[in-house]
Parts: structure tokens; C-alpha cells; sequence
């Protein structure tokens, strides 16, 4: 029981803590090794956004690969594209530094 009081504790500070985050969503399908490859560059980076993921094969995800099926991988940041094809960390740590500055407002 003591634990799943700690557990239970921590959960609104985890939450509050990824919500502050920007979120940096990629765009990819199974398989996609390009992707994958991606992921691993974006490691360094990682502690600073919260890695959504969108399969475009999926049906619900049409409109994604009309726009991306020749693309991916691409990411978008906060809703905004950023990138396609390769990770560039340097373009990323920027616009990082960028949300932290503004407080990671989405443009809608």
C-alpha cells in the first residue's frame, strides 16, 4: 500500500511535467527503418519534448499519407512542420529553445 501511495503521488507531477513540454509529433508507418533511425538521433534532445507518433497507414490517418507517404519521416513540432526526411538536431535544439521562451504556445 505505501507504494501505490508514492505511485499515486507522483502522478500529477509527471502529468504537469509532460504537459509543460512541447510536443514533437512524428509522422512514420511499420516498417519504416528511416524512422527509426530518426528516433535514435532524437535521444540527445529527448528529456526536452514529449515523441507523439502517427502511423499514416492507418485509415484514420488518410489525410496524413496523402500529404507524407513519399516523406516520412516527419515531424512537427507543437502542430507546425519542422523537418522531413532527416533529424537535424541543430534546427530542433533551436525551436526547442524557442518553446521555452514562449512558453510553447501553439499557433491555431
Amino acid at each position: 500500500m505505501f507504494l501505490l501511495r508514492g505511485h499515486v503521488a507522483l502522478k500529477p507531477r509527471i502529468s504537469r511535467l509532460f504537459s509543460s513540454l512541447p510536443t514533437l509529433t512524428l509522422f512514420t508507418k511499420d516498417p519504416c527503418p528511416l524512422c527509426d533511425e530518426a528516433k535514435e538521433q532524437l535521444e540527445p534532445l529527448r528529456h526536452r519534448f514529449v515523441l507523439q507518433q502517427v502511423d499514416i497507414s492507418l485509415p484514420q490517418n488518410a489525410v496524413w499519407r496523402q500529404r507524407y507517404a513519399l516523406d516520412i519521416p516527419v515531424f512537427h513540432l507543437n502542430g507546425r512542420f519542422v523537418m522531413k526526411h532527416r533529424v537535424d538536431l541543430q534546427l530542433l535544439d533551436s525551436l526547442l529553445r524557442d518553446e521555452q521562451g514562449t512558453g510553447g504556445q501553439e499557433d491555431t
